[in-house]
């Protein structure tokens, strides 16, 4: 019993800690700022798909290739870079502001 008031203790020093608040702020603003990226990405290559198909199915010069190719292999490479770019990001900045709550907060 002793040691879940003192988790509640520890859990309520944390919350109402500066750093705590800034490092939540820092990552629902990236958050919701990559998640409108990818959905602009995504669902404008299913707009594009839908409502206008003559551009995919466009060939990129005398072979075979179509735009639709590079355009789709880019919705994914997008998605493996912005990732990357938010773990690089996480680790460089999140990690540091976590470290310091946990410092604050023993």
């Amino acid at each position: 019993m002793q040691e879940t008031e003192m988790d509640l203790k520890i859990v309520e020093k944390i919350k109402s800690s500066a750093t705590y608040g800034e490092l939540v702020r820092k990552r629902s603003k990236l958050g919701w700022t990559l998640t409108a990226l990818v959905l602009i990405v995504y669902y404008g290559y299913v707009l594009l798909i839908a409502f206008n198909k003559d551009v995919l199915s466009a060939k990129m010069g005398a072979g075979v290739m179509t735009w639709g190719m590079p355009i789709g292999l880019f919705v994914i490479v997008f998605t493996v870079v912005i990732t990357g770019l938010y773990v690089r990001h996480a680790n460089n900045t999140y990690d540091e502001l976590t470290d310091k709550i946990k410092r604050e907060a023993a």
